[in-house]
């Protein structure tokens, strides 16, 4: 069992206020130690929601499917461990195929290109690694693919990537080149390697000249094993778009965390520095043992420019959550804007994570507030092990000023996730969120927040795009358990005010509430407060029970 780190755990959506985390010591000999950072939390986005289970399917077979969209209108793409888009072809470790058509009206369809031995070289023990995409781009109309090695024996599945290459496709990924002599990257650096997607054949790129791509170090996630260090720092490089398969061409990012640029000479990897690092560990605590456990949060996912907003998207992953950043350049400074826990397992066909989450650039919407993310799974109970898409909703924040005037307006009554977003701070157990906000008080419309994992505090609320006034909550609780949990052992409401939280004023509520498990089933409480502004709100405390969680089926707002 990996040791505890001392980093500050972040809740399910960031909306609590956090502040970065930075320690550092000296050595014996004067010099710096590793720092431990957690990143500041983002406030270019006022909402952000993503669904808790993916709603389609591509018919296909595989997982990772990094993706470029190319000059031809078509993605492209590649797949480990399967058939791509095929049924009818033969398993391979790695696929490539195209791709046509959205999600959102159910038309993806996808055609397997070539596999296997045609797309890269095994460059270690054939018996202990097999291949893996990492990442995908087009430039000029050209396909380059990332391919890493990675462990694949029994003992250290998946818990190491020791070499890496890219590879080069003129016939839109029919065919692929590379140096056969040797591995672009070795010895564990930089071995993830993940493109940056500036949309159509790049074509989103209007203030330079470079090609862009992302690394990691050790490993594509959390070595559950830890035969190599988990990768904990996200580090970058740029090179010309002749020089993408030449790394002495390339130029690794030597700046700061805080977006201060400054650039090696070309093929200098060892002068690296990360542009993100982020030392949280995801499932630390646990109720039961749970395996895997003190996940790392820097994973192999994809790096995505959001041109309707403006904005630089990195989607990462542990086994057990999404951990989504963003930044106004491809160097930072990065931030945190979403984390969304799914909860041990098993998971429900309701509500379930996965790994290897990518946002294809053509997917985007024109305004950038709607976006794809693919993602895939085979354990937990849940089978998409496929190219499996769910929506990100985002809404870039505004300041706003309150106009609303008292009434019996129930301010959460809204499906639409970018006009009221939910929020919770774990997982949702045999449901989904928008159950709090769905109109139905009965028992048989409850959830709760049972996720294995210990906390101290849990809470439920909203957050809007504009401020509100309120002075009024109506909790319905869902069902209690007096021995394991579902009731709150102590309780406040808080707003959400320039991104800091804050305890309301004169709270008083009706019937009493008894902070033990008495609590009834499928009460009403009404939650009364000094008028006050805010674009969120929740009700807070810490858990009750021997599984330490809360329920609820409703939670109205008001402005009476």
């Amino acid at each position: 069992m990996k040791s505890i780190c001392t980093c500050l755990l972040l809740s399910v959506s960031l909306l609590c206020a956090c502040k970065r985390l930075v320690e550092e010591s000296k050595t014996s000999t004067g010099g710096l130690e590793q720092r431990r950072v957690i990143p500041e939390e983002s406030t270019f986005f006022s909402t952000a929601f993503i669904e808790e289970a993916a709603p389609y399917d591509a018919p296909s077979d595989g997982d990772l499917w990094p993706s470029a969209w190319s000059d031809d209108d078509f993605l492209y793409t590649a797949n480990g461990d399967g058939k791509g888009f095929n049924s009818d072809s033969v398993f391979s470790d790695i696929v490539s195929s195209r791709i046509s058509g959205y999600p959102l009206d159910q038309s993806v369809k996808g055609v397997r290109l070539t596999s296997g031995n045609n797309i890269g070289t095994i460059w270690g023990d054939t018996a202990i690694y097999n291949r893996k995409p990492t990442g995908m781009i087009s430039v000029g109309g050209v396909l380059y693919l990332a391919v890493q090695d990675l462990n694949k024996k029994k003992a250290n599945i998946f818990n190491e990537a020791p070499s890496a290459t890219i590879l080069r496709s003129g016939d839109k990924g029919h065919t692929w080149q590379w140096n056969k002599s040797a591995p672009m990257f070795k010895d564990h650096i930089f071995t993830t390697v993940m493109f940056l997607d500036y949309g159509k054949d790049g074509t989103n790129n209007t203030f330079d000249k470079y090609v862009y791509a992302y690394g990691l170090d050790y490993n594509w996630r959390d070595s559950f094993s830890d035969i190599v260090p988990d990768p904990d720092k996200l580090y970058l490089a740029r090179m010309p778009k002749d020089g993408i398969q030449d790394v002495t061409k390339w130029e690794f990012y030597t700046g700061d965390l805080k977006g201060r640029q400054s650039w090696s000479e070309p093929g200098r990897i060892s002068d690296r520095r990360p542009v993100l690092q982020d030392n949280r560990r995801r499932y630390q605590e646990t109720i039961k043992a749970v395996r895997p456990d003190s996940l790392s949060v820097i994973s192999q996912g994809g790096i995505v420019y959001n041109k309707g907003l403006n904005r630089y998207i990195y989607t990462s992953w542990t086994e057990f959550t999404f951990e989504f950043y963003d930044s106004p350049t491809p160097w930072g400074p990065w931030k945190l804007f979403l984390s969304k826990d799914f909860g041990g397992y098993p998971w429900t066909k309701l509500n379930y994570g996965g790994y290897a989450t990518v946002a294809p650039s053509k997917f985007i919407s024109s305004d950038g507030r709607e976006m794809w993310i693919s993602s895939s799974t085979f354990v937990g109970g849940i089978q998409h092990y496929n190219f499996s898409l769910r929506r990100l909703w985002l809404n870039p924040y505004q300041d706003t000023k309150p106009s609303n005037k008292k009434d019996n307006t129930n301010l959460a009554l809204s499906a639409d996730p970018l006009q009221v977003t939910p929020i919770s701070a774990a997982s949702i157990r045999h449901g989904k969120i928008r159950i709090i906000n769905d109109r139905n008080k009965a028992i048989s419309g409850n959830i709760d927040s049972y996720s294995v994992e210990r906390k101290q505090e849990d809470y439920w609320g909203f957050t809007w795009p504009q401020a509100y006034y309120i002075n009024e909550l109506a909790y319905t609780t869902g069902t209690i358990s007096k021995e394991h949990g579902g009731w709150f052992k102590d309780l406040q409401v808080q707003v959400r005010q320039n991104f800091k939280w804050m305890n309301v004023s004169n709270l008083k509520v009706d019937p009493a509430y008894t902070f033990n498990s008495s609590i009834l089933n499928n009460t009403t409480y009404k939650l009364t407060f000094d008028t006050i502004w805010g674009d969120g709100i929740r009700i807070i405390g810490k858990p009750g029970g021997s599984s330490e969680y809360t329920s609820i089926a409703e939670l109205e707002v008001y402005n009476k």
